[in-house]
C-alpha cells in the first residue's frame, strides 16, 4: 500500500508541474466563450439540495490560510443521464450534432445513439459523463443554478458518513484512494451508496465533478509574481504548498482538475449544481 501511494503521489505532483501554460488565460477564454450561448431553456430536474452550513477551513493548496465558505445549497448527488438527455432535447444547441468545438471536444456524449438517445448500455439514473464545463454550466444555468466553487466542492468533501471534517482521520484518504481506483463506478446509479454527514450522496464514489474554477490552482514557484524557476519543476514539488502531504486523495483531485480545459470531456468526469442561498427567497 505504501508503494502505491508514493507513485500516486509522484503521478499527482507530476501532472501539476507540467500544467499546461494557457491555464493563465483560460479565465478570458471561457468568459468570452460563454458569452456567445445564448440563454438556455429552463429545465426542473426533480433532484433534493442539501443546505450546507459553511465555516472556515483550510484549503488542500495555499499559503495556510483559512478560507471563508459561506452557507449555500448543493444537489444531493450528481446529474443524471435522464436529465441531461431533458436538457439537450429543450436546449437544441446542446445536443451533440450542433454543439460549437469551442465548447466540447469530439467525445462529447460519447456513444450516445443519436442526440437523442443514450448509449444501448447506459443507465438512465447512472450519472452523466462526457461533458465538457461548458455543457455542465449551460445545465446548471438552466435549471436556475450555478456549479459549486471548488472551495465548495472541497468543503463538502471533508466529510465522512459521521463527521464535517474527517481528514484527520489516518483511514480518510485511503478510503478515498480505494473508491478511485474501481473500474467504471461512473456506471453506477446514483444515491446507491450511503450519504455522508451532510446528506450528500457520491461525492467520490462514481465521477470526478466539475467545479466552476476548477483550473484555479497553479503550484509552480510563485504564480504571484510571475517568477519561475528551475527550483519549482521537479517531481513532488506541488506537495510544498500541499496542507497534509499524505493525503493522497486530493493530490489525485487537484492532478486531475489541473490536466483540464473547459472543453474536454472525460469518461468519469460529470458533475452536479450548486445554489446560494439567497436566491431561495427571489
Amino acid at each position: 500500500m505504501a508503494k502505491i501511494f508514493k507513485t500516486l503521489f509522484f503521478l499527482g505532483s507530476f501532472f501539476f508541474v507540467f500544467m499546461s501554460c494557457d491555464k493563465v488565460v483560460s479565465k478570458t477564454l471561457t468568459e468570452d466563450a460563454t458569452s456567445d450561448v445564448a440563454k438556455e431553456v429552463r429545465i426542473t430536474p426533480d433532484v433534493k439540495m442539501i443546505q450546507i452550513k459553511g465555516g472556515d477551513y483550510l484549503p488542500f493548496y495555499g499559503d495556510s490560510s483559512l478560507v471563508k465558505v459561506q452557507d449555500f445549497l448543493l444537489d444531493e448527488r450528481p446529474v443524471t443521464n435522464a436529465e441531461f438527455l431533458d436538457f439537450v432535447k429543450k436546449n437544441p444547441k446542446w445536443k451533440r450534432s450542433n454543439i460549437k468545438t469551442i465548447f466540447a471536444d469530439d467525445t462529447y456524449l460519447k456513444n450516445w445513439q443519436d442526440d437523442e438517445t443514450l448509449p444501448k448500455d447506459a443507465d438512465p439514473n447512472s450519472p452523466i459523463t462526457f461533458v465538457s464545463w461548458f455543457a455542465a454550466k449551460a445545465y446548471a444555468k438552466s435549471a436556475g443554478k450555478r456549479l459549486p466553487t471548488l472551495d465548495e466542492w472541497e468543503f463538502v468533501a471533508m466529510a465522512d458518513e459521521e463527521s464535517a471534517n474527517a481528514r484527520d482521520k489516518a483511514t480518510y484518504s485511503a478510503h478515498l484512494i480505494n473508491l478511485y481506483n474501481k473500474k467504471y463506478r461512473e456506471k453506477n446509479k446514483v444515491q446507491q451508496s450511503k450519504p455522508n454527514y451532510y446528506g450528500v450522496y457520491n461525492m467520490f464514489d462514481l465521477v470526478w465533478e466539475w467545479t466552476d474554477d476548477f483550473n484555479s490552482i497553479m503550484t509552480t514557484s510563485d504564480s504571484r509574481t510571475a517568477e519561475f524557476d528551475d527550483k519549482g519543476l521537479f517531481c513532488a514539488s506541488a506537495a510544498t504548498s500541499a496542507a497534509d502531504v499524505l493525503n493522497y486523495a486530493s493530490f489525485m483531485r487537484y492532478a486531475f482538475r489541473s490536466s483540464l480545459k473547459a472543453n474536454y470531456t472525460v469518461e468519469n468526469l460529470g458533475f452536479r449544481c450548486a445554489k446560494d442561498l439567497q436566491e431561495t427567497s427571489k
